[in-house]
């Protein structure tokens, strides 16, 4: 098996799992639940497809993949709930999970290829959070890669090291994939953010609003 199948069996995983449980809080449906899933697996492989090339319907001939994610959504919806109150507790580290086993196989993928360092960076970011992403809109949610600890970055690390040739062999992948799920974890446990910037206005207004009520 070619370390590509790899990331892509992990990812897979641990993303259909993660948009089923967000389905779940949400409380939708078993459809719901089936549809998020299945986006949050494939949802950035497809946005990244259609960037760097690749048709659309190449989807489809992932039909091991589409299995192994409907297992895995079958499992999530009748885990006892228990269990998923465990998992509530470690969902960063699910998402950080899917986050760099996808981010790498983009960036495989883009390399494979033979596209330019900057595509290759898109390409792992795309695969790494555009699932996530139109899974956290399709729940109503602010999207993860938009909020405050730093996600998208471990991704565009990734894509960059596997771009510049820097991890090739299989057990320099392992490593990165490592790293980039422990990054993501200390962002989370830390609270690492980019810095950003309020408009004061609005900042003063959501003051007054907030001592009015």
């Amino acid at each position: 098996m070619h370390v590509f199948d790899i990331f892509s069996i992990i990812g897979t995983i641990a993303f259909a799992m993660s948009g089923a449980f967000v389905a779940m809080e949400e409380e939708y449906d078993i459809l719901g639940i089936a549809v998020l899933g299945l986006v949050t697996a494939f949802g950035g492989g497809i946005i990244r497809n259609v960037l760097i090339g690749v048709p659309v319907t190449s989807l489809w001939s992932q039909g091991h993949l589409i299995l192994l994610a409907m297992i895995s959504i079958f499992v999530a919806f009748v885990l006892p709930l228990g269990w998923i109150q465990h998992w509530k507790k470690t969902e960063a580290l699910f998402d950080a999970i899917g986050l760099s086993a996808f981010a790498i196989q983009g960036a495989l993928y883009a390399t494979e290829m033979n596209h330019p360092l900057i595509a290759v960076i898109v390409a792992a970011v795309l695969t790494g959070s555009g699932g996530g992403m139109v899974r956290d809109l399709l729940a109503g949610r602010k999207p993860l890669v938009l909020r405050d600890e730093i996600y998208a970055v471990w991704a565009m690390v990734a894509g960059g090291m596997i771009g510049l040739g820097l991890a090739a062999h299989t057990w320099q992948l392992l490593i990165l994939f490592v790293i980039v799920i422990a990054f993501r974890m200390l962002s989370v446990h830390y609270k690492w953010r980019l810095p950003r910037r309020m408009l004061q206005e609005r900042k003063e207004a959501a003051e007054s609003k907030s001592m009015s009520s």
